[in-house]
């Protein structure tokens, strides 16, 4: 029994303890005393931070969530869990009346001190009220004051909030951080700062002071000091709300006459103004325009030396559609350098269609202060960025502390609307000797050439051979030409990739408008110059994409591909190479895979290889297996036509060309020595027996006319016959060989006797060029796969006679050369050996 009545008071005992422990635990008692006369009030009440288990403040042993103690109240109080900070925040008001009572000018102390306050996040409130013709200056001391916009924060958690009052409304000037550059604010009539300081700062002074001022006759008037080189990024009041109507805020900067201060805008709006215009004013030392009047969207003036005034005037707004006005900015203080004092002149006054703009380096940001690099126009208009007009003469200088953050851009137009006036006309694609005099990295020069559709192509022409940028040969100048061609219909521009100095292309001809890129790579580009330069050059239309000439390297081996090498050949585009091959050279055609991947929507791809010298051309479909590498020993065409793709099969093609010196095999250099001595004895043989033959027949020749006729007399009149065989018993009246001259030389007579000499002609082969257009693809619908043609085997039903076949044409004379006697003894003048009929 007393066994069990143990158990049971240690269970009860526990429970208790466990009750006792869920219970919140109340914090230690706090007490606030406000003096009377004091203006103070202090108001503890929830903070923003939501909570899952909620607090009470335990007051007069009722639980509340808000305690007020006015100025000669004394409260005790405590909090009814052990994390009030996480659940309250405490407000410490106070009005101080400079308008019916003295104004406490000078240092402002912390009432009641942090020490008398409870660990709660706190804010000091100072609500200061003055006439209207009396300005209010806050004075920071160190630190000074660094202005954040919305969203930021302040590292340590202690930030200033300002605000002022015009017309009746409270005017927010901005929220502020330590560690900057701020130094006073003045404002008119009425003064509210705020001091928020987390739960756990030790703080115990406000870091400002009071002071007396005459009237501004504006909103407000920030001072910023720089001691040395930074920067202080300042906004507008309201920022970004719109800024009050019709009013005017100055900022003034204390700067060391040695250092150099520029003005940024950052972002900013104009409202719809009835009356006015809104404008920035600048106060500059020693200048002769004071104020100097810019616009919002006008660049600001830099490298200035010395103290100045920056305001902000607004204008009457439209009451229907008002707008907002606003303001964000930045003033960069630093050294200035040596390029601020030379002044560069840019003239484009004959560049018509060139811009140039200087602009800033993509880097990472750094929160550490880093000098701004600016570009100044006439010395005063400084930016971050700059662009250059055409058809002026600029005077450009810099302020940077390293020119190389910097790069330049430009841009130019070269257009031909009219094909029959520039045909043939030629331009050069080089970069303008001021814009290279610049001591600023170029990085890209880019040429729009335009010309007329269906009219006119475009021919490009290097300084020196390209080299087309590939994996396996890379680029490795100091720049490079972007080569693209631009087309009406989506989707069809041509990138034909990077190009640089030092290959084998001689020119590139493109179908229609293009655009070139001279990108640079290093600051070397300057020691490289007189290699770039490009010579366009208006040409008849053609319907190739592009045709490249090339004439290979015979120390390294020449890598082509087709353009829209990552996307791949645009459908039904056609792009040819011309390669020439030297006389004392082979040349090895390769390609770099075996097939293609090419898969066809429509239509078939094909690529055609045509000898230029035989016109023997080989095709082949690109959806099977690519030829074997081949070799030529003239120039050759290599023409590659699309067919429309499938999504993802792309057409994709990379080849090479080698060159070798010709070679001659032993065996056949013999035969060819041993064949063209027999061939030569063969025609020193068929000469001598012409020759003889001739001979022997000028030997028996007597007259012209060699007739026989059987009306003539062969005997001597009244002389017997020498003859006595007659005409059966001897072979006379055969011929051995007949002269067609002879037979039918009457026919040559003309009408004075003499002969006429026949008309000759002789078949010549075509001598003119060949060559200088890419093979024309068959038709999609009728390309065969393969085929195979020489002109070695002469076309069925062709004549098989030599091109160099002599054809003779003889034209009798008139005149009627009729068998006639003769009294003529024919066989005196000869001693007969035999008799004749």
């Amino acid at each position: 029994m007393a066994g069990l009545n143990c158990g049971v008071t240690l269970a009860l005992l526990g429970g208790l303890l466990l009750g006792a422990a869920l219970l919140p635990r109340r914090a230690e008692a706090s007490e606030i005393a406000l003096p009377p006369g004091s203006g103070l009030t202090v108001s503890i009440k929830p903070g923003t931070l939501s909570v899952a288990r909620p607090c009470y403040i335990l007051f007069s042993k009722t639980p509340t969530i808000m305690l007020s103690i006015k100025s000669g109240e004394k409260k005790t109080f405590s909090f009814m869990c052990q994390n009030p900070e996480n659940h309250f925040v405490i407000e410490i008001h106070k009005n101080i009346d400079c308008v019916s009572g003295r104004c406490p000018f000078g240092e402002v102390q912390l009432q009641p001190p942090t020490s008398a306050l409870p660990a709660l996040n706190r804010t000091f409130i100072w609500d200061i009220q003055a006439h209207k013709s009396i300005g209010l200056e806050l004075q920071f001391s160190m630190p000074r004051l660094r202005q954040i916009g919305p969203g930021e924060s302040c590292p340590d958690g202690v930030t200033h909030s300002i605000s002022g009052r015009t017309n009746a409304a409270m005017v927010k000037i901005g929220t502020f951080c330590s560690n900057g550059t701020v130094s006073r604010i003045k404002m008119q009539e009425r003064v509210k700062m705020a001091l928020h300081l987390p739960w756990f700062h030790d703080r115990n002074v406000s870091g400002f002071s009071i002071a007396n001022r005459s009237s501004i006759k504006r909103l407000c008037i920030i001072e910023s000091v720089f001691e040395g080189e930074g920067s202080a990024t300042l906004m507008s009041a309201n920022y970004p709300d719109g800024f009050p109507e019709d009013e005017l805020m100055t900022w003034q900067f204390v700067i060391p006459p040695h250092l150099r201060a520029s003005v940024s805008f950052l972002h900013f709006n104009v409202s719809n103004c009835e009356k006015k215009e809104e404008r920035v004013e600048y106060y500059i030392p020693g200048s002769t325009t004071n104020p100097e009047v810019y616009k919002l969207a006008d660049k600001q003036p830099g490298n200035m030396a010395g103290n100045f005034n920056l305001s902000l005037q607004g204008c009457d707004q439209d009451a229907q559609n008002p707008g907002i006005l606003r303001l964000k900015f930045q003033v960069l203080v630093q050294h200035p350098q040596n390029e601020s004092y030379i002044t560069y002149t840019v003239d484009l006054s004959n560049e018509r269609a060139t811009s140039l703009t200087i602009e800033p380096r993509p880097v990472k940001l750094s929160r550490k202060f880093v000098p701004g690099c600016f570009v100044c126009l006439e010395s005063r208009a400084c930016s971050t960025n700059l662009t250059l007009t055409p058809g002026s003469k600029h005077k450009i200088s810099f302020l940077c502390d390293d020119l190389t953050r910097l790069w330049m851009n430009a841009k130019q137009t070269i257009s031909c609307m009219d094909h029959r006036s520039c045909h043939r006309k030629s331009y050069l694609l080089q970069v303008p000797r001021d814009i290279l005099q610049l001591p600023v990295q170029l990085h890209d020069f880019s040429w729009k050439l335009l010309v007329p559709k269906d009219k006119l192509s475009l021919a490009l022409v290097p300084a020196e051979k390209l080299q087309q940028d590939t994996r396996e040969r890379i680029c490795n100048t100091s720049f490079s030409y972007l080569m693209a061609s631009s087309s009406s219909s989506p989707g069809q521009d041509l990138y034909f990739g990077y190009f640089c100095s030092g290959g084998s292309i001689e020119q590139i001809q493109v179908k229609q408008n293009m655009s070139v890129t001279l990108r640079t790579f290093s600051p070397s580009f300057q020691q490289e110059v007189s290699k770039q330069g490009l010579k366009v050059s208006f040409i008849p239309h053609f319907k190739e994409e592009g045709v490249f000439t090339v004439t290979p390297d015979t120390k390294s081996k020449v890598y082509l591909r087709t353009p829209n090498w990552e996307r791949g050949l645009p459908s039904l585009n056609s792009v040819s190479w011309n390669i020439s091959v030297p006389n004392d050279q082979v040349a090895c055609l390769t390609f770099v895979k075996e097939q293609t991947g090419l898969v066809c929507q429509t239509g078939r791809a094909f690529m055609i290889i045509q000898d230029q010298r035989t016109q023997a051309e080989e095709v082949f479909t690109l959806e099977e297996m690519l030829p074997k590498p081949s070799f030529h020993h003239h120039n050759f065409w290599v023409n590659v036509s699309n067919c429309s793709p499938v999504s993802g099969k792309q057409l994709n093609l990379l080849f090479q060309v080698s060159l070798t010196p010709r070679t001659i095999d032993l065996p056949v250099l013999l035969t060819a020595v041993v064949g063209g001595g027999v061939f030569l004895l063969f025609a020193l043989g068929l000469i001598i027996f012409f020759v003889k033959k001739n001979r022997k027949k000028k030997k028996n020749k007597g007259l012209a006319v060699g007739i026989y006729n059987g009306n003539v007399n062969t005997q001597m009149p009244m002389q017997p016959k020498k003859l006595q065989k007659v005409r059966k018993d001897s072979e006379s009246h055969v011929y051995a060989d007949i002269d067609d001259t002879i037979v039918y030389g009457h026919l040559l007579l003309d009408s004075n006797g003499s002969f006429v000499q026949p008309e000759v002609d002789t078949y010549r082969p075509f001598q003119g060029p060949k060559g200088d257009c890419p093979p024309s693809p068959p038709p999609i619908h009728s390309r065969a796969p393969t085929a195979k043609l020489t002109t070695e085997e002469p076309p069925p039903g062709s004549s098989a006679e030599s091109e160099s076949e002599p054809y003779t044409f003889s034209h009798p004379t008139k005149g009627n050369e009729s068998n006639r006697d003769t009294d003529i003894p024919l066989l005196d003048a000869h001693e007969p050996a035999e008799s004749v009929e």
